[in-house]
């Protein structure tokens, strides 16, 4: 294995005081899906200036301590022929990969998915360290519904988090383990909680058993909160107080660090709920962020591919970075969104 105080140095780092990580992870498919919504085509060149456009936001790193790439865009070049992990690691944030394969359907469980990705995990992980990355990340879905999941399902995707965590801090690099239960369905939040801690205690006795690093391991699991669906949706404070009572009882305190994925909550709703998870005290573990939509939806809205809007773009990222980084105090308020420069 990779010497454990680098891992667990890297791992602090990026959940500093203050600091959370952007996931600017999108697979092309997906990315599409977003431009689709300013109607901008996706290409490599749009993709590419997209990207730099949020590396490249002045003073961002004082909020953002890593970044979440995809494999096309970690072999990118900014405009001045720098390699995209490089704009990062110049000023001091950290770049990570994604690299998993996509959640795939689970045979003999219909409506269930199972992450793939691991055939040959090792050597992409040593490429990736050469390209730059200095942690990745592993996404797992569990779903809610008429009799799902499945004990099967949820032992299926933690095996191969574990497995995938075992492989990253043998190539020297932080996995950040994610097992995300979807807020999809009508569910409420007593069921989402049960599932979520279930979800979790699975997680770590399988990262247990492949003797991964727990000090140089990040989670990004998903907060305690009801279906998009369901009727009654949780306050702000049921979503904290449900969420760290869940943590709490599943995670151990060796862990480092807890970086929440927004899950498709709106930018706003993500920042409150991180805040009022860190206005609840000290915890064992740093609760910070690790946002893509929460993070990036105002930026696409301001930029919509036009280069004369990439001043105002940049602006609306480092408003959410700084909203989100006063979160992690729990000492952000609505009067920091008030008081925002109008975004032309």
């Amino acid at each position: 294995m990779f010497p454990k105080a680098e891992l667990e140095a890297t791992a602090r780092a990026l959940v500093a005081p203050g600091k959370g990580i952007l996931a600017a992870d999108e697979s092309t498919g997906t990315i599409k899906k977003r431009f689709d919504t300013i109607h901008l085509e996706s290409t490599p060149e749009t993709r590419r200036a997209y990207r730099e456009l949020l590396f490249t936001t002045d003073g961002v790193e004082e909020f953002i301590s890593g970044v979440i790439l995809y494999d096309e865009t970690i072999r990118q070049q900014a405009q001045d022929g720098t390699p995209l992990p490089q704009v990062l690691s110049r000023r001091g944030i950290i770049p990570g990969i994604k690299v998993d394969k996509g959640a795939k359907d689970l045979a003999g469980f219909p409506g269930e998915k199972v992450t793939e990705g691991l055939d040959g995990l090792r050597e992409r992980l040593a490429e990736y360290r050469e390209l730059g990355a200095r942690f990745a990340k592993w996404r797992a879905v569990i779903d809610i519904g008429d009799g799902i999941p499945t004990r099967t399902c949820i032992m299926a995707n933690a095996h191969a988090l574990a497995r995938y965590a075992a492989l990253c801090q043998e190539a020297g690099l932080v996995p950040i383990v994610e097992p995300e239960v979807l807020m999809d369905g009508s569910h409420d939040i007593e069921r989402c909680a049960e599932v979520t801690e279930a979800t979790l205690r699975a997680v770590f006795g399988e990262l247990y058993e492949a003797r991964v690093y727990l000090e140089g391991t990040l989670l990004k699991p998903n907060m305690v909160i009801a279906g998009k669906k369901c009727p009654r949706q949780a306050s702000t404070q049921e979503v904290a107080e449900a969420t760290v009572r869940i943590l709490r009882r599943a995670v151990p305190a060796a862990v480092p660090g807890i970086v929440f994925l927004s899950g498709g909550q709106s930018p706003v709703q993500a920042t409150e709920n991180l805040n009022a998870m860190n206005a609840m005290g000290s915890h064992p573990w740093e609760l910070s962020f690790s946002y893509g939509r929460a993070l990036q939806e105002p930026v696409l809205q301001a930029w919509r591919g036009d280069p004369a809007n990439v001043a105002a773009a940049q602006q609306a990222f480092y408003h959410r970075a700084r909203c989100n980084s006063a979160a992690r105090y729990g000492k952000y308020t609505p009067a920091m969104e008030e008081a925002a420069a109008p975004v032309a």
